[in-house]
């Protein structure tokens, strides 16, 4: 799919228990305020709730034009970017994306910490659930807007799993590594490209 125009709004959203503090999206945020300081660059702590989170999203990118925007998602943010991009028809870069977070989150019910805050905790409620899975997509309408970052290494999510729900999209499967991307300094310029940021 050709994007003539350069993105000019950028969304990014974290993962279960994480937070705008992440090294991600801290990474991202640096590069967008160092390279492109006129782009729009929406990083929003993510309530618990799946359907309060994706209500303060969509009203917080109402107005973005959606062959400009783009998303960025890690984990549970992968899957929350996929119902973004499926819903505007915006470019979507997905970083070791939740594929079942319905059911990988149940055992997660009940008092959780924040990784980058442990002194904030919250409750995973039972609905989350539910919300979750009417968050569900189903197949990539516009596969060429998605690229996926894979780790083989992901000691948390399945890469197998990962791999088969986006194996439409551009896929950037990497030997080893970490849930974490700890080496997403390595895969910021392909990031940036797919974003037409680059």
């Amino acid at each position: 799919m050709a994007y003539p125009e350069k993105t000019t709004h950028l969304l990014y959203l974290h993962g279960f228990r994480s937070s705008p503090q992440s090294a991600k999206a801290r990474r991202m945020a640096h590069h967008i305020a160092e390279h492109h300081p006129q782009l729009t660059w929406h990083c929003p702590q993510l309530p618990p709730s799946p359907q309060q989170a994706m209500q303060q999203v969509t009203q917080a990118i109402a107005d973005w034009p959606g062959q400009r925007m783009a998303v960025v998602g890690s984990s549970l943010g992968g899957f929350y970017a996929t119902w973004v991009a499926q819903r505007r028809g915006c470019r979507a870069v997905l970083l070791n994306p939740a594929v079942y977070p319905a059911r990988d989150l149940e055992k997660y019910i009940g008092s959780q910490t924040q990784y980058h805050a442990p002194e904030d905790s919250f409750y995973f409620r039972p609905e989350y659930i539910q919300e979750l899975q009417a968050l569900e997509t189903g197949a990539l309408q516009t596969p060429a807007q998605f690229m996926t970052v894979i780790a083989k290494g992901d000691e948390v999510l399945n890469w197998r799993e990962m791999a088969a729900r986006y194996q439409s999209s551009q896929c950037l499967l990497l030997e080893g590594g970490d849930h974490a991307l700890s080496n997403f300094d390595s895969l910021l310029p392909a990031v940036l490209e797919h974003l037409n940021l680059a």
